[in-house]
């Protein structure tokens, strides 16, 4: 197979994924694979294969196809083809939750001196990386790369792009519990989908409403949280999105949670969890067992909340995830409390006080935490996070966590 044929064949395929017909696209764009001899072909039609199978949520898939696309753009000797393929293989260990990996080739990624093409690629590692740094609890890197990967949307116009990274600015204000960003950035995802959204997929809309639920739950308005997970789950259902679908079943168990309805949250959990453990989102499967404890707290079961506390740990500490251990720790330390069991207690309280400690979750100027309350929070150009009240109150020439950082020990 030829180039023009293998172009036709590759533009037939996306046809028949852009009307909802996968298994279709797949089996054309699968035949490509096997007859092309065009090298750039086959690298276009594994790039389609990756779309595909990151959306379906077969990630260890999407992850064989994006060493494929490595080993074809290495032969190309094209730097912009290899950047591509590094992003491509960062973002499927990225939804694998390897998240050390997945710095690694964004990193590999910025390195790479390719033409403006492969600039135009580098808002979407900066994205990538910071959904890393994020699941790895490093939240200063983590806005840092947001930073810059809106940065590059807004210099190139990319509205798709900086739509992606609303939402995940809104994720990492849920994490640090400034509920009122973590409501207006997912909004702002949804206002871009409404002005420039009409040829888009429609996950893009639907990306947007499922943060705005989990900000709207946190909010405590259930009702507002329940119409856009509905909107979220309707579109994930006609696409075939199970990551999406998961997530939404995940947020369902936890609007039920928290009306304190732990008959209706239990199996959407269980649903949840079914999902999230069949495509490899580990991060997902620990976030249920925590909610999953919170169930068995409200009925007062003390030893099923431990047993689902003692997996969302093991999960969490095989990803590297420090705040989801913080939140274990916390659990931990309110059961051993109201059981007076004191030696528990102790190491728990050591073991949380370590994690707080780790991730930094303090104010540079207050030094109180962050993070532990729903607090407005303002983040400097440097990416250190203050309570806004600090700022406002004393008011800042400069960040005084970098000052500290820079004074020399001999002169302090």
């Amino acid at each position: 197979m030829g180039q023009d044929q293998t172009k036709q064949q590759i533009e037939k395929g996306l046809r028949l994924y852009q009307s909802n017909q996968t298994d279709k696209a797949l089996h054309v764009w699968t035949k490509v694979l096997e007859k092309t001899s065009d090298p750039g072909g086959k690298f276009r039609v594994l790039g389609c294969l990756i779309t595909a199978h990151s959306e379906m949520g077969k990630y260890k898939d999407m992850l064989k196809y994006a060493l494929d696309q490595i080993d074809t753009a290495r032969e190309m000797e094209d730097p912009d083809y290899l950047t591509e393929g590094y992003l491509n293989l960062a973002r499927s260990n990225e939804k694998l939750c390897d998240f050390q990996k997945t710095v690694s080739y964004c990193k590999t990624c910025l390195n790479m001196q390719g033409t403006t093409v492969s600039l135009q690629l580098n808002g979407q590692v900066c994205l990538s990386m910071g959904n890393a740094f994020l699941g790895l609890s490093v939240f200063q890197k983590a806005l840092e790369s947001y930073e810059k990967a809106l940065r590059y949307a807004h210099n190139n116009d990319d509205k798709m792009l900086e739509c992606r990274v609303c939402c995940s600015l809104g994720n990492i204000y849920i994490q640090l519990k400034d509920y009122e960003k973590a409501l207006f950035f997912p909004c702002k995802a949804a206002e871009l989908v409404n002005d420039y959204g009409k040829g888009w997929s429609l996950k893009y809309r639907a990306m947007s409403q499922y943060h705005m639920s989990v900000a709207y739950r946190k909010l405590e308005r259930l009702p507002d949280a329940m119409e856009c997970c509905e909107e979220s789950m309707k579109i994930a259902l006609q696409h075939g999105d199970r990551p999406l679908q998961a997530l939404c079943l995940l947020n369902f168990a936890d609007i039920h949670r928290c009306r304190r309805d732990t008959d209706k949250a239990f199996p959407r959990y269980e649903s949840a969890l079914g999902i999230m453990t069949e495509i490899g989102n580990r991060l997902g499967q620990a976030h249920v067992y925590l909610g999953v404890a919170k169930c068995w707290l409200l009925q007062k079961d003390f030893d099923k909340a431990l047993d689902s506390l003692q997996q969302a740990q093991e999960l969490a500490d095989g990803m590297g995830n420090k705040l989801c251990t913080l939140k274990v720790h916390c659990l931990n330390e309110g059961i051993y409390r109201s059981r007076e069991q004191q030696e528990e207690l102790r190491e728990q309280v050591v073991k949380f006080l370590q994690c707080v400690e780790e991730l930094e979750l303090y104010c540079g100027m207050c030094g109180e935490s962050i993070g532990d309350r729903d607090q407005k929070l303002q983040a400097l150009p440097c990416s250190h996070i203050f309570h806004l009240k600090c700022l406002q109150t004393n008011g800042t020439k400069g960040c005084p966590k970098c000052f500290k950082s820079s004074v020399k020990p001999g002169f302090v």
